[in-house]
């Protein structure tokens, strides 16, 4: 009883800190959480005026759902006095446990496609995601809706000219290693793409090198953020939330601050490293309007980009970010993520990108501002597939960060927290980063290849660029056939829902549009 009564306090002063709530008055009753996949019934009965856009199951099958996990502990017939608890290999992977989009089959085609330049392999990888895909994420029930008659491939914008959209997320230095940070720089700015810096700070021999990442992020810590980092930058992003495990993202254990990691961050050796909630102290609009303001005085000439977790009212925060001055607005998802989660927060944080992305593109353009920014999502992006949903929800640029790790190298050991990353990619142990193989060029393969496979996409939809597909969300559909008897169950009009009516030529993005801070010329 005592271990139980720990676990429930613990866990609730944990959620309660992540969300910036003191006391438990406050707790109570916050309705901090939104529901996935559970049928109206259900949800007015026992979590009256909890959000839940997508519908789904209700009392039967969670109690089959528990009755079998109940089965599993306690033998029914009690002949089985063993009473250990398989894992079931939800964090980790398991032989016979739950699917990951990323095991060591997929992982390997990932790695041996990229390395070898290999684009009939790296298909393999993608056919392979996207099968595993219609059982695990939302796009996943999705499909196109081609027309009878696509455009020859030739007459699809080029993959050039598509990476230039692609960026790796914000992993910081730190997080991963200097090796693995800079040859992610080295590969975008290879491909005129962007990588981001995450929220650690960046050597300073490195900027303005062909290693320094094109985007600076500035988050609740500001952890190594000087005028001279800002100044490097191609485009400032402000870390407003946190996107694969909202409120826990952007922790560094101190066992991984070494020195050298202390100088870049400006903090001292040995200390745990963490952005403080609530939604790193932006408390209103008006500071984060104060903030872009003070961004676009320190760098007149980067983009200021506001990084947004994807949520249910995430639409009407991103038309008050869009008013504020912003000019890119990332929708992170829930999905992938931070190395740097303990395991207890891997579950049940966070939500996908797909809800995210239509609820602002939708909110956006009924508020008269989607022309004003330019919209971008990660979370898992693993194929063109992927891309090609996310452009027609609304997307005009796509982060991209575990699968650039896999094709140097990460074999998702899942200890990036602990320092003790076998391929020195997640560790700042120097005997371990001796291990780093990871090269520019294998990045570049495959953010060529993700490019690649869009085109191929947008060919059989009859769109020649990205800006002509991009909120065309009349050329997606349900899947005819339901990947399960569960998925058949999900309400996808609130993604699939268009405020546009008719065809849409040309691209939503104005540049006349972005807001004009009036800043003087000196």
């Amino acid at each position: 009883v005592d271990d139980y009564n720990y676990a429930v306090i613990h866990g609730i002063i944990k959620i309660a800190s992540k969300m910036g709530i003191s006391t438990i008055q406050s707790y109570q009753g916050a309705k901090i959480f939104e529901a996935l996949g559970l049928k109206e019934e259900f949800i007015s009965r026992y979590f009256t005026d909890t959000v839940s856009r997508i519908g789904g199951i209700g009392i039967e099958e969670i109690a089959g759902d528990y009755t079998a996990f109940h089965s599993e502990a306690f033998d029914p017939l009690g002949l089985d006095v063993d009473m250990t608890l398989n894992s079931i290999g939800k964090h980790k992977s398991k032989s016979g446990g739950e699917e990951h989009l990323y095991n060591p089959q997929t992982i390997h085609m990932l790695q041996q496609s990229s390395r070898r330049g290999d684009y009939g392999l790296f298909k393999q990888y993608t056919k392979m995601v996207d099968k595993e895909g219609e059982k695990i994420n939302l796009r996943g029930q999705l499909d196109f809706n081609y027309p009878a008659k696509g455009i020859p491939l030739d007459q699809v914008e080029s993959a050039e000219s598509i990476v230039t959209r692609f960026k790796t997320g914000a992993m910081s230095y730190g997080s991963i290693s200097k090796e693995a940070h800079e040859t992610l720089a080295a590969a975008m700015n290879q491909l005129h793409g962007k990588s981001n810096s995450g929220e650690g700070g960046e050597d300073i021999e490195r900027l303005d090198t062909d290693r320094c990442s094109a985007i600076k992020q500035v988050a609740s810590g500001r952890f190594g953020v000087t005028s001279r980092y800002l100044v490097s930058a191609r485009e400032i992003q402000i870390k407003m939330a946190q996107g694969a495990k909202p409120g826990e993202g952007g922790h560094l254990p101190g066992e991984k601050v070494y020195p050298w990691i202390a100088k870049t961050r400006h903090s001292t050796p040995g200390v745990s490293l963490i952005s403080p909630p609530p939604h790193h102290d932006i408390y209103s609009i008006e500071d984060l309007a104060q903030l872009i303001y003070d961004c676009k005085n320190a760098n007149k000439e980067a983009r200021i980009s506001v990084k947004l977790v994807s949520e249910a009212g995430v639409g009407t925060v991103a038309a008050g970010v869009a008013k504020a001055g912003a000019e890119v607005i990332l929708i992170s998802g829930y999905d992938g993520g931070t190395g740097a989660a303990p395991r207890s927060s891997i579950q049940n944080a966070g939500l996908p990108w797909e809800l995210g992305l239509a609820e602002t593109h939708q909110t956006l353009i009924q508020n008269g501002l989607r022309d004003r920014v330019r919209i971008e999502t990660d979370g898992k992006l693993m194929s063109g597939r992927d891309v090609a949903i996310a452009a027609l929800l609304g997307a005009e640029e796509y982060g991209f960060a575990t699968a650039p790790l896999v094709t140097m190298g990460c074999v998702m050991m899942r200890v990036c927290n602990l320092d003790t990353c076998p391929v020195g990619v997640a560790t700042q142990n120097p005997e371990l980063r001796k291990r780093f193989s990871g090269k520019p060029e294998y990045v570049v393969n495959f953010m060529r290849f993700i490019a690649e496979e869009l085109r191929e996409y947008m060919a059989k939809l009859g769109v020649r660029t990205v800006d002509e597909l991009v909120g065309r969300t009349d050329l997606l559909k349900r899947r005819e056939i339901p990947a399960s008897e569960r998925a058949s169950v999900l309400n996808l009009d609130s993604i699939l829902y268009n405020p546009y009516s008719g065809e849409r030529k040309g691209r939503i993005f104005n540049p006349k549009k972005v807001y004009d801070f009036e800043l003087k010329k000196t």
